[in-house]
């Protein structure tokens, strides 16, 4: 923020369990100082928990709407400001931004009533971020501050020496699913899938009811990629990865096309031709390859066409950007694919900053879904992609092990 057909590469299968007892091959999370405590007593106000990605900052921020009179006596300039800042702009600067759309409007958190506010901005401009709370006086107040992602270690030491604050690690997966197990229940229309992904003009969006308590498969998308067999709130293990993911998009765009950020690549696939890059199995068979049951329009190498020079002239950046797009999700999806088949699950959520206000990705990892199941699977898709280890880290904030069952009604914009 400023103050102005796929192969893939599997990580470690690092198995994280959250039972209470410690098994072979298994690891408790992390638990804060706090939530031993017999008591549960409520931090001040500012409540807010950042998600510091390794391409995007993800910050949510609690907004109270029932200050007493002695809070709103005390609260002070500083903390006003501050306030009025945060939920007053949609834009900070030329690279942060407030996602209005998604605010969730007076809902009950930690026992207050309030609005619960998400912000966004590169990862690149942390150092500005930090810059603009001192510039805002945030660096006067005595608060705690609860992140996550890897950026919660790279940028510790600059945070606690020039905002004087207390800083908290918090665990990106077990935050990621406390997130989401939080969000779902709260917001019925949470998730969704796509019945016809291939219908840009209307790819009938349905909503999902989604129970954590029943075993999916959650593959989160972020700089890479972590595929997790969850089994509940508090049992979930890493099964596979890949090294290919957003971070790889973005860096083939920005060698292939010029682009230099997230929004200009995907604007840039969205206008692109994939086909006029990758090669197809019609390409190759002349249509069909009925033997196999592989349908001609189905890639068969990605980049395939780039090896004649008539066809790199031919490739505007646009079709170089929807080939990289392409090659990824067709990637992400048979690897999910595979690992739910393994696993023996037929539920897939897909998350993660990657597939924020990306419709063209969540069709096209919806189409090869379906064509990797042959229709069985359906990829089920998130309102707030992104900022679920965001949402558990301000959960473990207030130590909220709230099951949401006298949750006040919530609206959403």
């Amino acid at each position: 923020m400023e103050t102005k057909g796929c192969n893939g590469i599997e990580h470690s299968n690092e198995i994280i369990n959250k039972l209470p007892k410690v098994l072979p091959n298994h690891v408790t999370p992390i638990v804060n100082s706090q939530q031993v405590s017999e008591k549960k007593v409520l931090p001040v106000f500012p409540w807010f928990a950042i998600d510091i990605g390794g391409t995007l900052v993800k910050l949510v921020y609690f907004e109270p709407l029932d200050l007493t009179p002695d809070e709103i006596r005390t609260e002070g300039e500083i903390l006003m400001n501050i306030r009025h800042y945060l939920v007053s702009n949609r834009a900070y600067g030329e690279d942060g931004f407030r996602d209005d759309a998604l605010e969730l409007k007076n809902i009950r958190f930690g026992g207050r009533q309030g609005n619960l506010h998400f912000i966004r901005f590169p990862t690149s401009k942390m150092s500005n971020f930090i810059d603009l709370c001192i510039m805002k006086h945030l660096h006067t107040l005595t608060f705690q501050v609860f992140a996550t992602g890897g950026g919660a270690y790279k940028f510790e030491y600059d945070a606690v020496e020039k905002l004087k604050l207390s800083w908290h690690k918090c665990d990106e997966l077990d935050t990621l699913i406390k997130g989401l197990s939080y969000l779902s229940k709260l917001n019925p229309n949470e998730c969704f899938y796509y019945e016809e992904p291939q219908n840009e003009a209307n790819p009938n969006k349905h909503p999902f009811k989604f129970d954590i308590r029943n075993p999916f498969l959650l593959v989160n998308i972020g700089s890479g990629i972590s595929i997790l067999h969850v089994e509940s709130e508090t049992s979930y293990r890493r099964i596979s990865g890949t090294s290919i993911g957003g971070g790889t998009f973005l860096g083939l765009c920005c060698l292939l096309t010029g682009c230099s950020s997230y929004d200009e690549a995907i604007q840039l696939a969205t206008a692109g031709d994939s086909t006029k890059v990758d090669k197809l199995v019609k390409d190759i068979y002349g249509g069909d390859y009925e033997r196999f049951g592989l349908p001609g329009h189905i890639v068969a190498s990605s980049f395939g066409h780039m090896n004649l020079s008539e066809k790199r002239d031919q490739a505007t950046i646009a079709d170089l950007a929807r080939s990289t797009l392409v090659t990824v999700l067709n990637n992400i999806g048979s690897i999910s694919m595979m690992c739910a088949q393994t696993e023996n699950v037929n539920r897939i959520l897909f998350s993660g900053s990657f597939l924020r206000i990306n419709d063209l990705s969540m069709r096209i990892l919806a189409f090869a879904m379906d064509y990797w199941s042959r229709g069985k699977i359906k990829a089920i898709f998130l309102e707030h992609e992104g900022y679920f280890s965001a949402v558990g880290s301000l959960r473990e904030f207030i130590r909220d092990n709230d099951d949401l069952t006298t949750t006040a009604t919530t609206t959403q914009n």
